[in-house]
């Protein structure tokens, strides 16, 4: 039985407040990037890519295929971790209680592989790059699906909010990258040498447009054209916004036309999301939290206003 142990991306610099070697965490409000974007339903247009990419990793592939409910129950899976990120931005200081709580789960969490590795959740490489994987789907979203371009600007704000974020999640100082170029160095390194065809992608992909276990025996065959349809176009997505590198190695195609037509579903994406009301464009808890912004900050004007 083996456990290997992850080189770290960047030495903690000596001129940032740090506890325990590791910079303190704000939580996110209005005005940052992620309060702007992170809710939107569009944002998880590449929600999937990121979780292959995840469980390419052979220790969270592991685990997952060991102890997840990702089969048994894959809709509950999902929307509790889509309630979990939410929480991460527009929580306050419950963000900063989610991350621990996420830690404390993730804890006791280990499996053995079929090689005799043991895998542990918590260990920093596995741990820093399902987060990191966010911010590659975060930067694909930006580019792909954004009416607007990504500027350079723009791009350096979404990298320090997302190591922020990294910061909520308790991902160790030492496997943050420092700099956007350092990130893609890792990033492309991760793919090219630790990633691995793990039959856990391979099944999520083969499952999208299958009807969930779920459903109860009587609706299924109702829900199968729609989990058909449906499953069909989210694999399109997933498979358009993975890696070349990534794509190669679980032996999928992707041809020109195939990339022709994800940009012209990306446009229309673009276009047509800020059109749609806020209620209808955010996820629940983020369209709660930007109204419940919105009151204290029209509460506070008044008492600013008020006659003394």
């Amino acid at each position: 039985m083996t456990l290997t142990e992850p080189t770290p991306l960047t030495a903690p610099s000596p001129h940032v407040p740090e506890r325990d070697g590791r910079r303190e965490p704000e939580p996110f409000g209005p005005g940052s990037i992620l309060w702007d974007d992170l809710g939107m339903y569009l944002s998880a247009v590449a929600g999937n890519s990121a979780f292959i990419l995840q469980s390419m990793h052979p220790a969270i592939g592991t685990v997952v295929d060991r102890l997840s409910s990702f089969r048994a129950d894959p809709v509950g899976r999902a929307l509790r971790s889509f309630a979990s990120v939410q929480t991460w931005v527009y929580g306050g200081q419950e963000a900063i209680a989610e991350g621990r709580r996420l830690r404390e789960m993730h804890k006791p969490l280990s499996a053995e592989d079929e090689n005799g590795t043991r895998h542990h959740a918590l260990s920093a490489e596995p741990w820093a790059w399902v987060h990191l994987t966010g911010y590659y789907a975060a930067d694909t979203v930006a580019r792909r699906f954004s009416p607007e371009p990504l500027t350079p600007e723009r791009e350096r704000r979404l990298f320090e909010e997302f190591m922020n974020l990294g910061r909520i999640l308790q991902v160790p100082e030492r496997m943050l990258p420092a700099t956007i170029a350092d990130f893609w160095t890792y990033f492309d390194r991760m793919v090219a040498d630790t990633l691995v065809p793990h039959r856990v992608a391979l099944e999520v992909l083969d499952r999208m447009d299958k009807v969930p276990p779920t459903v109860p025996a009587r609706l299924r065959p109702l829900l199968a054209p729609l989990s058909l349809t449906g499953g069909r176009l989210a694999r399109f997505v997933t498979v358009g916004t993975l890696p070349p590198g990534a794509r190669d190695k679980l032996g999928l195609s992707w041809t020109a036309r195939d990339e022709r037509g994800l940009r012209a579903l990306a446009t229309v994406l673009g276009r047509t999301a800020p059109l749609l009301p806020e209620r209808v464009r955010y996820m629940p808890i983020a369209y709660r939290a930007r109204q419940a912004a919105r009151a204290h900050r029209r509460w506070q004007e008044a008492l600013a206003g008020r006659p003394l």
